[in-house]
């Protein structure tokens, strides 16, 4: 029990290290978006945009760059999108995991 206490307050002290930036995803047409997740293979995107399942998009990071992506999932907060698990997929995750978290001033005492 205290171990899981201790991973679920690890976790809520992780929020507060990172913020995340504004993404836009270009679908039909552009919808602001924000990086909750974000891997060489995919990412969730918190939008109220809903794309199909299966449609093609990009994704346009303002330190990573731009990404195609796959619609793969809907939830209530946003979408899931898979990458082609390539370089440059795994360059744009790390480069905009790394944009997030440089960006980050520690919170107040």
């Amino acid at each position: 029990m205290t171990a899981r206490r201790r991973f679920i307050n690890e976790l809520a002290m992780a929020s507060r290290w990172r913020k995340r930036q504004m993404c836009v995803l270009l679908g039909d047409r552009p919808h602001p978006a924000s990086l909750r997740r974000v891997s060489a293979s995919g990412a969730f995107v918190e939008t109220n945009a809903r794309p199909p399942i299966g449609c093609h998009v990009m994704l346009l990071h303002p330190d990573a760059g731009q990404i195609d992506a796959i619609v793969d999932s809907h939830c209530l907060d946003g979408i899931g999108i898979i990458f082609d698990r390539s370089a440059p997929a795994a360059a744009f995750a790390l480069t905009a995991i790394a944009a997030d978290m440089s960006r980050v001033t520690a919170p107040a005492p």
